[in-house]
């Protein structure tokens, strides 16, 4: 599939528990390091290159009994990880990332209970795993730069996302609002790389600081980064990985309509209050809804926020709920690579692109109900037969000709009706 889409890279994701069975660096597993062997060597065959993230949200199940990613410990044991990956593939993989989406892994896990380990304990464990996260990857970065990169000349990043925040207004209050809340969402684990002070936000500090004193605390509930760890967190990315794939129009929880957060929690803390437009196009997933302009936006923003790093988008996508001729795909793939060609002319320094998903996958709690992929995945064949949507033939087209054609919209593999209730009509062999 790879292959036929033409494209130059696959980003995956490499599983802690699958090379390290208790997550501890003393037991390696002989049949995860295979797997990956045979995969990496595949893709290396076909002039493919390998851009692989180390933690995409699946913590070995003995490191989360110690308590997670809010027990310090597991800097350590991270970095022990990231060695073993580096040692075993980095003579191979010359992209990495260390994490994928740390705002899911402790904001949605740790305080929404919307992701393992689903907690619902706000206000407090959030700051403890983001803390631990960062420096996690500080090491990891700082191992792979001092002992691995001089060598194997690779580089190695964090990916991060958020959706955009658009103003309410134009109002400075509603302009702050949305800005506050880039700062939780995005600033929270870019600023204490990407800026001049190797810290979290000033705005987030002092809100947290100053509501924590408010509420009995007596210090802050946001953990501070030592001199020592703030110097190695300055620029421990070599890109700036960012996913992305809606947008949010803001204002501030001050105002009327307010929303009753509990007190405290994260989103008190960041008091502001996010709606979608219901006139924009939807999608196969409640939370996405179609605003080009976001994503041009958002590109802008970091540009001007954190002096035009490098930027690779390195998820986005929208979700439907099946079929193969996907025609709002092909919309929403046409209309944000054109808002990723417009951040470019102003001056954005986008270096690459990947698209959300390669086929369709199991999507968290939603299963198998939300499709992201330009192939479509056969659930009811045993053998999860593959079928090029329309979508993957445009994408293709893409790559190969290097334009964008709003008027090319070709038939799919195999036309499978939005239902998802049967084949009908076979075009060619399929692929397994």
């Amino acid at each position: 599939m790879i292959r036929e889409l033409g494209v130059n890279m696959y980003r995956f994701s490499m599983a802690w528990s699958r090379l390290l069975p208790t997550g501890i660096s003393n037991e390696i597993n002989q049949a995860g390091v295979d797997y990956y062997n045979k995969l990496i060597n595949e893709l290396l065959q076909y002039g493919i290159e390998p851009m692989v993230t180390l933690y995409h949200w699946d913590l070995p199940q003995r490191l989360q009994e110690m308590g997670g990613w809010t027990n310090r410990e597991i800097i350590g044991h991270f970095k022990e990880y990231a060695r073993t990956a580096f040692e075993l593939f980095g003579d191979r993989v010359k992209w990495w990332t260390t994490f994928n989406e740390p705002l899911q892994t402790c904001l949605f896990s740790y305080e929404y209970d919307s992701m393992a380990p689903g907690y619902d304990f706000a206000a407090i464990p959030c700051y403890l795993c983001s803390h631990h996260l960062l420096l996690s990857h500080a090491e990891a970065v700082h191992l792979y730069r001092t002992q691995f990169q001089p060598s194997q000349k690779g580089i190695i990043g964090i990916t991060s996302d958020t959706s955009w925040n658009e103003p309410r207004s134009d109002t400075a209050e509603d302009r702050e609002a949305a800005h506050r809340s880039l700062q939780f969402y995005l600033g929270w684990f870019m600023n204490p790389i990407f800026s001049k002070t190797g810290n979290y936000p000033q705005v987030m500090i002092d809100r947290v600081g100053n509501l924590s004193l408010l509420q009995g605390f007596s210090s802050s509930r946001m953990p501070q980064f030592t001199e020592d760890e703030i110097e190695k967190l300055k620029g421990s990315s070599d890109y700036f990985g960012i996913n992305t794939y809606t947008t949010s129009i803001v204002y501030s929880n001050d105002v009327e309509n307010s929303a009753n957060y509990r007190i405290p929690s994260f989103d008190h803390d960041r008091n502001a209050v996010g709606f979608q437009n219901q006139e924009w196009p939807g999608s196969g997933s409640d939370w996405l809804k179609v605003y080009p302009k976001g994503m041009y936006s958002l590109l802008g923003w970091i540009r001007d926020e954190y002096n035009n790093p490098p930027v690779y988008v390195t998820e986005n996508g929208v979700s439907d709920r099946g079929g193969t001729k996907d025609l709002a795909r092909i919309d929403y793939y046409n209309q944000y690579l054109n808002a990723v060609l417009d951040a470019m002319e102003e001056g954005s320094d986008v270096r690459g692109y990947v698209a959300w998903s390669l086929m369709d996958n199991f999507e968290w709690r939603a299963g198998l109900t939300e499709r992201f992929g330009l192939y479509y995945v056969d659930y009811q064949d045993p053998k999860r037969t593959r079928y090029a949507k329309s979508s993957a033939k445009v994408y293709a087209n893409i790559i190969k000709t290097r334009m964008i054609d709003p008027d090319y919209l070709p038939e799919p593999e195999i036309f499978i009706p939005d239902s998802g209730s049967g084949l009908t009509q076979v075009t060619s062999a399929p692929r397994r």
